[in-house]
């Protein structure tokens, strides 16, 4: 296969956006899977822990919210590790810390062990596996990039279709304790992820130069193992910074992250709470947790479909706006079903929701690579994940507290799709007015003569 890369010599016979790439969307999607879909399949054990160790909806809301935080809050630490030492070494230690914590989760006597162990080390274990496996994905895929992005977040949904019954069947057979110690095996999996990640290699000749925006993508130190360029006439590059917060100065980027803080305020409490808000209503438990697997199911389907779509060069350009439509779109779906009661309304409320969340999921990474570039997505992603760690330790928590005081799971899909809506009517406003002002710019800036800055949005 000519656009195989040669693991011996390390030199690429053929571009990226194909061959060893496809294995690397693979891993990624296994990792998103376990990544997106895990802190929700957790749920279907919330009603057991609530007996065994006496706590309420809040707590047990706590587990997911802390891994959540996780995955979002070690952001930076995850952009400084793999600009240190690369992808794959990172998520290899990503594999074990995850499988661990859940191990040790097993063998836990109390709530708190619970948060330390099922949610801060198991949390960080999927954060090390999550963000170097995007970024391996936007260094193999350029112009199959939205597609890409699509087939990846598929794993989301293809997981939360499979954990969750199969988390179900392992309460009822094995108890909470062994489907922890089972699940703790199955997380092992983000170890072979982990370690399908080849680095990119390439050769340099006097004429063919490496893609600067690859070359960009690590610094020297990792770039040795993600991307290696070998040219004796050019200068050995400067050091860059394992954290870059000069990303921040892209106006797009701020409105990214205001816009993103709110959509996680609100975006993963009716995932959280529904098997609960079921079981309540009197539905068995295998039904109950069905529900996950409907969500999961439609959202296969959502994403790659969304990723196609975005991939249209009328939509690309317009991308915001399509992400605050798929915000727009989630939002309403929780209000309108905020009265659904009975299981016939909680599927149709789960198949619009798949629906709307797998848009979600499909085009918030490709906006954020659009706005900064390949060569500040790492130290963009893990700022964005740092900020998202915050909303996620309000959203569901809250919800969990409102529903232990007013017994009412109403409040929480008026909460959620309040929030939703709120977000994408401010990105949608926000992107147009700073995409206005900016043209404006760059049209005086022509008419003066000036050099036009390239502004991406």
């Amino acid at each position: 296969n000519p656009k195989r890369l040669n693991p011996v010599d390390g030199e690429m016979v053929g571009a990226p956006d194909g061959g060893w790439g496809w294995i690397v969307l693979l891993g990624c999607f296994v990792v998103t899977g376990f990544s997106y879909a895990f802190p929700k399949a957790i749920s279907v054990y919330f009603k057991e822990l609530m007996k065994d160790f006496d706590c309420g909806y809040s707590d047990t809301a706590w587990i997911s919210s802390i891994i959540l935080a996780m995955l979002y809050g070690s952001g930076p630490i995850a952009s400084i590790m793999v600009n240190k030492f690369g992808c794959r070494r990172v998520m290899l230690v990503g594999g074990l810390l995850a499988s661990g914590g859940m191990i040790i989760a097993s063998f836990t006597t109390n709530i708190i062990q619970l948060y330390l162990t099922a949610g801060v080390i198991t949390g960080l274990g999927l954060a090390l596996n999550f963000q170097p496996s995007l970024i391996m994905l936007g260094s193999y895929f350029d112009k199959r990039r939205p597609l890409a992005n699509g087939l990846a977040a598929a794993g989301s949904p293809v997981f939360l279709s499979a954990l969750s019954p199969l988390g179900q069947l392992l309460l009822n057979r094995y108890g909470w304790r062994g489907g922890f110690l089972i699940t703790g095996g199955l997380l092992l999996n983000c170890c072979t992820c982990g370690a399908v990640m080849r680095p990119l290699k390439c050769k340099e000749r006097k004429v063919i130069a490496c893609s600067q925006e690859l070359k960009e993508m690590l610094p020297p130190e990792a770039g040795q193992e993600n991307i290696v360029c070998e040219n004796n006439n050019d200068k050995k590059p400067s050091k860059k910074k394992l954290l870059d917060f000069s990303v921040l100065a892209d106006l797009g980027l701020i409105i990214y992250i205001i816009a993103k803080f709110i959509v996680v305020l609100g975006l993963f409490v009716p995932t959280i709470l529904l098997v609960n808000y079921a079981k309540d209503q009197g539905v068995p438990d295998q039904d109950a947790a069905f529900l996950l697997s409907i969500i999961g199911f439609v959202d296969i389907f959502a994403r790659p479909t969304c990723g196609v779509v975005a991939g249209l060069k009328w939509i690309r350009p317009k991308m915001p706006y399509f992400f605050s439509l798929a915000l727009l779109f989630n939002g309403l779906t929780d209000v309108c079903s905020a009265t659904s009661t009975d299981y016939k309304g909680l599927v149709i409320f789960c198949v619009f929701f798949g629906l709307s969340y797998g848009m979600v999921g499909a085009l918030q990474f490709e906006v954020l690579m659009g706005i900064v570039g390949k060569s500040g997505f790492s130290s963009a992603l893990g700022l964005v994940l740092l900020v998202e760690a915050v909303a996620v330790l309000i959203g569901p928590p809250s919800a969990g507290y409102l529903v232990d005081k007013y017994k009412n799971y109403e409040l929480i899909f008026y909460m959620a799709g309040g929030e939703l809506i709120t977000a994408g009517i401010f990105l949608a406003l926000a992107s147009f007015f700073f995409i206005r002002r900016k043209k404006h710019k760059d049209r005086q800036q022509k008419h003066h003569g000036d050099v036009p800055i390239n502004i991406k949005t």
